[in-house]
């Protein structure tokens, strides 16, 4: 109790956080505002919602799609449905969202890779009746990963991907899940938000650059010379720092017919007297 009370208080962004909570508790200021400032449930899911409406916003368009890799008991689907329906909103934007899972929880893992001293078969079960009986518009894909983003990457009409959310644990289901990168261009912006759940962890988990999320991200940016997933530096550079920046990545598009399109302010010159 004491080690928690101290590690907390001695955050330097203290007083952020309990400004962030007030917000939030209060519901103070408007949706997106509170969005910006992280006051927010899930704040990380609506961080990557958010951006991708932005972008999508300034490339003309009137949807796109959110997805979450691992749905387990559901309450990120609920909270990225919710995150959607309100951003959607409040830029005038329509945003599908889908969640992947097997729906039976976590597979035998398949190696080393996969992280077994940590994930075992079975965890993270779903409540399939229970969890359809809560969303509103969000389509629950079930099955294999490997043939279901195959599925969903033939579909005739999907709504550009802007953001995705990935937390299937492993490392071979996440190889599987990169698969979504394949859509074609016109369902997929050129740049995706992405959240990454266990690429930090802790001092029992020990995540690595050999094995699970991030071993599957140093493979996709050695296999691609097209596409790659890159950190984000402008978090990084924000005074107070949240817990979940180092787990936000973007993926470059490259050759996507719509990657070097501009979308930056009109007006950047420079008088004279700028200092």
């Amino acid at each position: 109790m004491i080690e928690t009370m101290y590690r907390y208080l001695a955050r330097p962004s203290f007083t952020a956080d309990v400004v962030k909570k007030i917000v939030q508790k209060g519901q103070l200021g408007s949706y997106l505002s509170r969005v910006r400032l992280h006051a927010i449930e899930r704040p990380a899911y609506a961080h990557c919602v958010y951006q991708a409406a932005l972008l999508a916003r300034k490339l003309g368009l009137s949807e796109i799609s959110v997805i979450e890799f691992g749905v387990a008991g559901g309450a990120g689907l609920l909270a990225l449905e919710r995150h959607a329906e309100k951003i959607g909103a409040a830029l005038e934007l329509k945003i599908y969202v889908y969640g992947f899972d097997t729906g039976s929880g976590l597979p035998a893992p398949v190696d080393y890779r996969d992280i077994p001293y940590h994930w075992q078969q079975g965890f993270y079960s779903m409540d399939e009746e229970r969890l359809q009986s809560k969303l509103q518009h969000a389509e629950l894909i079930l099955g294999n990963v490997a043939e279901t983003v195959e599925d969903f990457c033939a579909r005739e009409k999907v709504a550009p991907v802007g953001a995705i959310m990935f937390d299937l644990d492993f490392y071979s289901s996440t190889v599987d899940a990169f698969k979504v990168f394949n859509l074609e261009d016109e369902n997929i912006l050129p740049r995706v938000h992405c959240y990454f759940d266990d690429i930090i962890g802790d001092e029992q988990e020990l995540y690595c650059q050999f094995t699970g999320e991030r071993l599957a991200i140093a493979e996709f940016n050695r296999q691609n010379t097209k596409s790659k997933i890159a950190e984000v530096h402008y978090l990084r550079a924000r005074r107070v720092q949240e817990y979940w920046y180092d787990a936000i990545r973007v993926v470059h598009n490259f050759s996507h017919n719509r990657y070097s399109q501009f979308v930056g302010n009109e007006n950047q010159q420079l008088s004279i007297e700028h200092r």
